[in-house]
């Protein structure tokens, strides 16, 4: 392929591999994110590419090496185009059946099937799954169509057509009343005005100007923009060309981190092929600007995330946060006028130009348009990645589209906003997701983490588990989060092991208030949100474990113990042969005993008993 050398040749080039595409021809589309490489897709892929050249269907049968699907509880994922056919859970003994049956023969094979767990339906087709059905998913769903290392796939569906526009027909300033009209905020956590923020970058005196990609994605549990990198990263390269342009700045880093080896993998064959096509690096299109984009892992510190770190580790110093103002906008990376938008943000821009800020403005709620991309883990039904218009309830994500918590279980609380989050109790559960409204209740967007908790969560526990993270993720500059955030976990784990004291939940509160008053930077100015917003709304169980020695949920160690039911033990000896600490005794056919000086509270014996004959006091 010659380089392009004009935006003609783009849209040449577009027509031409549209042409190309043969409709009467199945592409089986396999996802190769992490996740289902995890499962074993790779070899599905590799037991595809045998039975076809084993059944000389080469011509008929035609191979999609894909991101991630966003449905990781059901992968590996197949999905059969142009049919639609959903197939999850595919092993590679499973090949021979979908060629032969469903490709060769139209037969569906119910035991790939999507199964909804209410209801006992197979659903057949992809835009049937009640997963996918209420999403919107205008930046995630190119991710199940097309290769990401085929910068060609991109073009075939407008991939870079909005950088050709834009270059051509708009002016810098046009571009950044384009983004200000959609109403696009920062998706990495602030929230902050995307055109408003390139405005300032654009108007900032000194030269050069540096864009920056935040791919620093450190939350527990959040991997939206390590999907976005791995299934679609020219969408990326796109927004940030297009930003570049409207900023004034020639040169860019993605910031990724090392635990990310796929994303960067893919991101270097993005730039490399987009430089080959002449739309990154010197005269793009032949329209005389100039752009580079260079890779920067960073070492996988928390801290990085924060914009001044993250400009620090890229300068090869120590990432630690700095003072602001003054802000990157006005002197960033090596002193300079400096731009940072997150993965999801930069891949909303070439939809904005492309569509139009009014398009996009009436997705969402008035203060927060678009759709937002979550990671939706923790106890429900179907954990995944979903994108979903601003505005939507907690009740339709967490039953509609997760399917509800395992077991028939009782929704508990959502802790959204990553580690510096809050915990949202289920009297919120109607609460519309976007920027304002989560604040409202104690929460954030952050980047987009959604971790679900059920009856049997400890929400103190909680709180310790988070503030364990950023205790040992604070880079420890200034006194408050350094020794603050410390001082709170010490006290939270006092009070899960039965030490805790009643004037310790004021003095929780006080300590909360002076973190985040006086800290440097938004990691120790929201780290103690998960301490708040459990004291604020399950006060009665840091109670309980204060007043009463006793942890509700049965899970802090220190308050419980396990027991054999007398009237439901049959001897049958299964607990006593799995105890590692050989803490349980007893003879065959009669009732077994726990020793309680010996017991670790693992709660083997209570995962293998077959009777429900051990429960936790």
């Amino acid at each position: 392929m010659k380089k392009i050398t004009n935006p003609e040749n783009l849209e040449i080039l577009r027509n031409s591999l549209i042409k190309q595409e043969n409709p009467s021809m199945t592409c089986i589309s396999v996802c190769l994110g992490t996740g289902c490489q995890a499962s074993g897709s790779k070899d599905i892929i590799e037991s595809l590419k045998q039975e076809i050249e084993k059944q000389k269907l080469s011509e008929k049968i035609k191979i999609k090496s894909t991101g991630c699907h966003g449905f990781c509880e059901r992968g590996p994922i197949v999905v059969i185009r142009p049919r639609g056919i959903f197939y999850q859970k595919v092993k590679p003994e499973d090949i021979a059946e979908i060629i032969n049956r469903t490709i060769l023969k139209g037969e569906i094979i119910d035991s790939l099937l999507y199964v909804e767990p209410s209801t006992g339906k197979k659903v057949i087709y992809e835009h049937e799954v009640p997963f996918y059905k209420k999403q919107n998913r205008i930046i995630f769903g190119s991710n199940g169509s097309i290769d990401p290392t085929n910068i060609e796939d991109y073009i075939r569906i407008e991939g870079y057509s909005a950088l050709s526009r834009t270059i051509l027909k708009m002016s810098p300033e046009e571009i950044i009343e384009e983004v200000k009209r959609s109403g696009l905020r920062g998706r990495g956590g602030g929230g902050f005005p995307t055109g408003v923020k390139w405005e300032s970058c654009r108007n900032a005196h000194g030269e050069p100007k540096y864009i920056l990609c935040n791919a620093d994605e450190g939350d527990p549990g959040a991997f939206m923009d390590r999907s976005l990198l791995e299934g679609n990263p020219h969408s990326i390269l796109e927004g940030m060309i297009i930003g570049a342009y409207a900023i004034g700045s020639n040169e860019g880093y993605i910031y990724v981190r090392m635990e990310y080896p796929l994303a960067v993998e893919r991101l270097k064959i993005a730039i490399a092929q987009a430089e080959e096509y002449g739309l990154l690096g010197k005269n793009i299109l032949g329209l005389g600007f100039d752009f580079t984009i260079k890779i920067n892992r960073g070492a996988g510190a928390f801290v990085c995330g924060e914009e001044t770190a993250l400009i620090l580790s890229i300068e090869g110093k120590r990432g630690d946060p700095r003072q602001r103002p003054p802000y990157p906008a006005q002197k960033g990376l090596f002193g300079k006028p400096t731009n940072i938008n997150n993965v999801e943000t930069w891949a909303n821009v070439p939809l904005i130009i492309n569509r139009g800020a009014e398009w996009y403005s009436k997705i969402g709620t008035a203060e927060s348009k678009g759709t937002k991309i979550f990671s939706l883990v923790g106890k429900i039904n179907n954990t995944g990645l979903i994108e979903v218009p601003m505005g939507m309830t907690l009740r339709e994500i967490i039953y509609d589209i997760g399917g509800g918590i395992p077991g028939g279980k009782k929704f508990k609380a959502v802790q959204t906003g990553g580690p510096s989050g809050g915990c949202i109790p289920e009297e919120f559960i109607d609460l519309p997701v976007d920027y304002d409204e989560l604040t409202k209740v104690g929460s954030m967007m952050g980047s987009g983490g959604m971790i679900v908790m059920d009856e049997n969560t400890c929400m103190v526990d909680i709180a310790k588990y988070f503030l364990t993270f950023l205790a040992d993720e604070s880079c420890g500059k200034c006194v408050p989060c350094r020794e603050g955030v410390f001082r709170m976990l010490e006290i939270v784990t006092d009070i899960t092991e039965g030490k805790g004291k009643e004037e310790d939940i004021p003095l929780l509160e006080e300590l909360s208030k002076t973190i985040v008053d006086t800290s440097l930077c938004a990691l120790g100015g929201t780290a103690p949100n998960p301490v708040i917003s459990t004291i604020k709304y399950f006060r009665s169980e840091y109670e309980a474990h204060i007043k009463e020695k006793r942890c509700p949920a049965g899970v802090c160690k220190a308050l419980i113990c396990y027991e054999i039911l007398a009237d439901k033990c049959t001897g049958c000896g299964a607990c006593l042969k799995v105890c590692p600490q050989e803490a349980i005794s007893g003879e065959k056919k009669k009732v077994h005993t726990i020793t309680q000086e010996k017991c670790i509270k693992c709660g083997i014996c209570m995962d293998t008993c077959r009777f429900e004959a051990i429960e936790v006091k």
